[in-house]
């Protein structure tokens, strides 16, 4: 719809039931959500998108975290979302936190996942993206999961969410590395679960503690044995967190 793919539990969405919105990060798309979209169908509305430029959207990507918070809004609004609640990893939980910020009356909650109040990247990601794109998804067996996750259990799963142009993936981690909200976390107000992992090496479990502590009325909880891409290595694990979230939330 208006140009954006997405993937939703089931449609049309029901009008009782708040909505689940499902980010993901930087240079993937919505299968990468299959787990929560599953789980969460039967309780509230799902919807995992594809941010512009990923998978099946037709419009470009962005290089600003902003820009894309902007189209997500764009496309809450199209779709009229029941009480929207965005849900986040990485990119995806920056453009969470800018959601947040900056339309503090839109959203019941919020759901940050593996993610920062900045997103500083280190050079090397962009000079693989731009030198050989295959590099780049093999770097994601080696940083993005836990060695205690199987890669090789996990690679096609894996693979299904990292199918994305490679200057469009030069632009997400532009938009990453541009990102910064440490100084407006304080406007936040609403619940806000923030999920960490023991074994996150690109976000690591300081960046949440930041996020729990600089936001008033937030929660952490840490996936154990879990790397970056948790909802996938530890599906069960993060469901029943987000699950007892909003049990307690939207209660």
């Amino acid at each position: 719809m208006g140009g954006i793919g997405f993937t939703s539990g089931h449609w049309p969405l029901d009008p009782e039931k708040p909505t689940l919105i499902f980010i993901h990060g930087a240079a993937s798309n919505n299968a990468f959500w299959k787990s929560q979209l599953i789980f969460f169908s039967e309780i509230v509305n799902t919807v995992a998108i594809d941010l512009p430029g990923h998978g099946t959207s037709r419009s470009p990507g962005k290089e600003k975290v902003s820009d894309y918070a902007e189209a997500v809004l764009n496309f809450i609004d199209l779709i009229q979302a029941p009480r929207p609640i965005p849900c986040g990893l990485s990119m995806g939980g920056a453009i969470t936190q800018q959601l947040l910020v900056s339309h503090r009356d839109r959203f019941p909650a919020g759901i940050l996942i593996n993610t920062g109040a900045r997103l500083k990247v280190i050079p090397s990601i962009f000079e693989t993206i731009e030198k050989n794109y295959r590099d780049f998804v093999e770097m994601l067996f080696i940083f993005a999961i836990s060695r205690k996750s199987s890669a090789e259990k996990l690679r096609a799963e894996i693979e299904a969410c990292a199918i994305c142009p490679p200057a469009v993936a030069s632009g997400d981690f532009r938009a990453c590395d541009g990102f910064n909200v440490v100084d407006a976390l304080g406007l936040i107000e609403v619940p806000v679960l923030v999920l960490t992992a023991t074994d996150d090496n690109l976000t690591p479990l300081k960046y949440g503690i930041f996020l729990a502590n600089s936001i008033k009325n937030a929660e952490l909880v840490t996936i154990q044995d879990a790397g970056h891409f948790s909802p996938i290595e530890k599906p069960n694990e993060v469901n029943m967190a987000i699950n007892d979230f909003l049990t307690r939330t939207l209660r």
